[in-house]
C-alpha cells in the first residue's frame, strides 16, 4: 500500500468515460454522496471506456491515491463489439491492480438492451447511483481490510 495509506480520509481517483456522460455522472453522484467525509474524491474525464485503464495506470504509477475506480457505460451500438470493449476495459484494469498493488475498482457496466429513449436514460441513470454508491462501499471495505492486513 502507499504512504497514503496511514490517512484517515483516503483519497480516491474516479476515472470516468464522458460517452453517455449524462448516465456516468450520475454514478459518480452516488459514489461521492456514499463516500462523504470518509474520503477525498478526485475526478479525471477521459473521453471512452478504451481509454480508462491506460489512465488509471498513471494514476496508479503516480502513488497519489489509495484507490482507483473506472465508470463507463458501455453499449451495443449496432455491431457485436461492446463486450469486447468491456472486456479489454476490465482486463486492463485488474492488470492494473494487480502490477501496481493499487485497488482498482470496475464501474464499467454493460447492459443486456440499451437503447437510446428516455425511459432507458432514465432507469440506467437511477441504476448507476445505486452502483456507484456500492463501489464507494467496496471501496472503503477494501481499504480497510488492507488496513487490517498490513497491521498484521
Amino acid at each position: 500500500m502507499n504512504d497514503r495509506s496511514h490517512t484517515t480520509a483516503p483519497r480516491i481517483a474516479f476515472v470516468r468515460a464522458r460517452w453517455h456522460a449524462s448516465i456516468v455522472d450520475r454514478a459518480y453522484d452516488g459514489f461521492v454522496d456514499e463516500i462523504g467525509a470518509d474520503g477525498h474524491v478526485d475526478v479525471y474525464d477521459v473521453p471512452g471506456a478504451l481509454e480508462i485503464p491506460l489512465h488509471v495506470k498513471t494514476l496508479a504509477q503516480a502513488g497519489q491515491h489509495d484507490a482507483i475506480v473506472g465508470c463507463a457505460l458501455v453499449v451495443d451500438g449496432g455491431i457485436y463489439r461492446h463486450e469486447f470493449v468491456a472486456a479489454a476495459v476490465l482486463d486492463g484494469l485488474m492488470s492494473v491492480q494487480l502490477s501496481t498493488h493499487v485497488p482498482v475498482f470496475s464501474l464499467v457496466l454493460t447492459p443486456h438492451a440499451f437503447h437510446e429513449t428516455e425511459e432507458h436514460h432514465r432507469f440506467f441513470a437511477e441504476h448507476f447511483v445505486g452502483k456507484g454508491r456500492e463501489v464507494a462501499q467496496a471501496c472503503l471495505a477494501t481499504l480497510a481490510a488492507r488496513r487490517e492486513l498490513i497491521a498484521g
